[in-house]
């Protein structure tokens, strides 16, 4: 049996944590947190990255604002595999 999802994006987990050790607090402005936030949110909307490639999926992470000002680092990048209870 063939499912819906098999034939979709591949998912992928991302970990990332500010670089508050090369960044000192007042680097993080409240312009950029609150642009972090409204790009994570719009991200979030899928639950979990969802891309055709790693590629693709790290794009969507570098368009977060801390990323682009380099002040996000990916701690753990991880693509998922689909359930194999939902194989047969």
């Amino acid at each position: 049996m063939n499912f819906w999802f098999y034939n979709q994006a591949m998912q992928f987990l991302s970990i990332s944590r500010r670089r508050t050790d090369a960044f000192p607090a007042e680097a993080f402005t409240p312009e950029l947190v609150d642009g972090e936030a409204q790009r994570a949110k719009e991200l979030y909307a899928a639950i979990i990255w969802e891309a055709a490639s790693e590629a693709e999926a790290r794009g969507a992470i570098a368009s977060l604002p801390l990323a682009k000002a380099g002040m996000l680092e990916i701690t753990t990048f991880l693509a998922l595999e689909p359930y194999a209870g939902f194989v047969q």
